[in-house]
């Protein structure tokens, strides 16, 4: 079957950058699995996968404006420490879960000094371009109830 919109496709994946860093893997564990069509995955992979077939391998480069967008300064501002009230330590590199312009989103704090927290809501892998090495495990048609839901039950679910 090939993959199309309403599939649930169960593939495995190699990521890395382009220094050739893995970032992130399934090797060695269960598939990603994800409803097709849906927005489950980053524009670029989805579309890369569009009309392949379970024993597909193949690699792709994802530009950054297909994967999790570019870089944006208008991303970073300076917040009060009071914004982060009830937590007792904060640090360099930790993130929260945020308003952000787009809904909710993670924001990292990239600075602190003093009463001013410098957060930066990009995500991490934003701006960088990202290479896939891909082996199409499965294909088959979503159920009626996974397509309600837009996304996959069972083993291999990512949320």
């Amino acid at each position: 079957m090939q993959i199309a919109n309403n599939t649930a496709v169960s593939i495995h994946y190699t990521l890395t950058d382009d220094e050739g860093k893995q970032i992130d893997s399934t090797n060695g564990g269960e598939p990603l699995v994800y409803l097709h069509g849906h927005g489950n995955i980053i524009t670029g992979l989805e579309k890369a996968l569009h009309n392949r077939n379970a024993g597909d391998q193949f690699t792709v480069r994802i530009e950054a404006v297909e994967a999790y967008g570019e870089y944006s300064d208008d991303m970073i501002q300076v917040v009060s420490k009071e914004m982060f009230d009830g937590i007792d330590h904060l640090e360099v590199g930790m993130q929260f879960h945020a308003a952000v312009n787009s809904g909710t989103g993670i924001v990292t704090i990239t600075k602190i000094d003093g009463e001013e927290i410098t957060i930066d809501g990009n995500h991490p892998m934003a701006g960088q371009a990202l290479n896939f090495t891909i082996d199409v495990v499965a294909v088959r048609l979503a159920t009626k109830d996974e397509l309600s839901h837009g996304h996959i039950h069972g083993a291999g679910c990512h949320h």
